[in-house]
């Protein structure tokens, strides 16, 4: 309604004037009968009331459909348009939003394409990068073991870039069971022994009791590494260590990894979880990328869990992973 008198505020306002200036002219010319006049002015004026009614009642599906946003087509596709304005509008939005949906499902086939590709694309550099592993693993030259630590370092990189590539399939590549968390933790850490041993940087491993989650082993596994990598790359000092520790508590389950690394200044914290940040640490570390802990983020939201950050600049920093409590 409010729309519509504000849309009709010059139409009235022009027949006001050329209501006032008609009557002006015959009461200038001599005809002071000022009854009939007024009887004039409200004939003329009920003509323009029952025009507007009029209008407003063919108008109010047009007029309401503007005044209150959309929340999805079916609401435009039920409306029953009452005048030719309405229908136009009714069309050019259904128009528009079919416009909409063949340019939504191209985009969605380009990128389901491009995803494939780059599946695909990892799954043949494994193969090479395998090979190079079982060529160099019996040498006990100084130059493989570099080596080895390089292909250590490309297979993460693949790793990332696939599971990045799966997020927007991730329902479909997700099976929740009921997991052992402290076993989980240990295959973890054993796959990165050549990692510590580069880094001559030690896990300590500790849980108070047997925690099961619900959870995906293959996800779970993932985001692990990638904490326990980051851990591990901004611990400057040798025969630093890591910490990891499983404990519950009145209303989760809680995994804590601790590190005593450089740390995170005070302004880069809030924006940790955010694609391709690095902060001040990326400015020290070349191999800061600013995905680890985002994908965390977006692997812990769509698997159900939570995860929290603390950290100080030269004392460490501290994750961690808040799992829902499983009955066992």
């Amino acid at each position: 309604m409010k729309l519509f008198i504000r849309d009709h505020i010059p139409l009235i306002g022009i027949y006001s004037i050329q209501l006032f200036l008609v009557t002006l002219i015959y009461w200038l010319d001599g005809y002071s009968n000022a009854a009939i006049m007024m009887y004039a002015v409200l004939l003329s004026g009920s003509v323009l009331i029952g025009y507007l009614a009029f209008r407003y009642i063919n108008n109010k599906t047009f007029y309401s459909r503007l005044e209150h946003p959309l929340f999805s087509m079916e609401e435009v596709a039920v409306d029953s348009p009452q005048s030719p304005i309405a229908e136009s509008l009714q069309k050019l939005l259904l128009s528009h939003y079919r416009h909409y949906q063949t340019e939504l499902l191209n985009y969605k086939h380009k990128i389901g394409a491009h995803i494939q590709f780059v599946n695909q694309w990892v799954h043949q550099m494994k193969t090479p990068i395998s090979v190079i592993h079982l060529m160099i693993q019996d040498e006990d030259d100084p130059r493989f073991s570099a080596i080895g630590d390089e292909v250590d370092r490309l297979k993460k990189g693949l790793e990332t870039v696939l599971y990045t590539a799966r997020l927007e399939s991730f329902e479909h590549d997700m099976y929740v069971e009921t997991l052992d968390l402290e076993a989980v933790v240990r295959s973890v850490a054993s796959a990165q022994k050549r990692l510590f041993i580069r880094k001559r940087v030690f896990p300590s491993i500790r849980f108070d009791t047997t925690i099961t989650v619900a959870s995906d082993e293959k996800w779970l596994s993932f985001l692990l590494t990638q904490l326990i990598t980051n851990a591990v790359r901004y611990t400057a000092r040798d025969n630093g260590k890591i910490y990891l520790r499983g404990y519950n508590t009145s209303t989760n389950s809680v995994l804590e990894i601790r590190d005593e690394g450089v740390g995170i200044s005070k302004s880069d914290l809030p924006r940790v979880f955010e694609p391709y940040f690095t902060g001040e640490n990326g400015r020290h570390f070349q191999e800061s990328t600013g995905m680890g802990l985002y994908l965390v983020k977006q692997i812990c939201d769509k698997l159900g869990h939570q995860v929290e950050l603390e950290s100080e600049a030269g004392r460490g920093t501290v994750v961690r992973i808040l799992f829902e409590l499983t009955k066992v």
